[in-house]
């Protein structure tokens, strides 16, 4: 994942590591597959994803960080068009390879870093 080191990532940068594959993901199954991930289907992939890396989050903050994936997934899918939307998502895929380098995705990361701040910064509900 593309803000991830081989050292242990700070909790943000595995929050907005996390927001960023998810979404990736979740474009993957729209666009190839014409499925929609369901958030309990995203936050296993994010315990499975954190089993690999020996990490953990609590299970409501892996469906918090599925709902923001989600969010961003929804937004690419309904501002563009399905050609640049495939281009997103194989983009977004590509990038989880830390090796990997895209304009695209750091931007993306951008606004995986906004969803996260902007989710601290609500008001919790009632």
């Amino acid at each position: 994942m593309p803000p991830l080191t081989p050292d242990r990532p700070t909790p943000r940068g595995l929050r907005v590591a996390l927001i960023f594959a998810l979404a990736a993901h979740r474009l993957q199954a729209h666009y190839d597959h014409d499925q929609r991930l369901t958030e309990a289907q995203t936050a296993a992939l994010a315990a499975d994803w954190l089993t690999r890396q020996k990490l953990a989050l609590p299970l409501a903050e892996r469906r918090r960080l599925a709902e923001l994936a989600e969010t961003l997934a929804a937004q690419i899918v309904d501002t563009l068009s399905r050609e640049a939307g495939l281009y997103t998502a194989h983009e977004m895929m590509e990038a989880l390879d830390p090796n990997y380098r895209s304009e695209l995705a750091n931007s993306l990361l951008i606004e995986c870093e906004r969803l996260l701040d902007a989710a601290h910064d609500a008001p919790a509900a009632p």
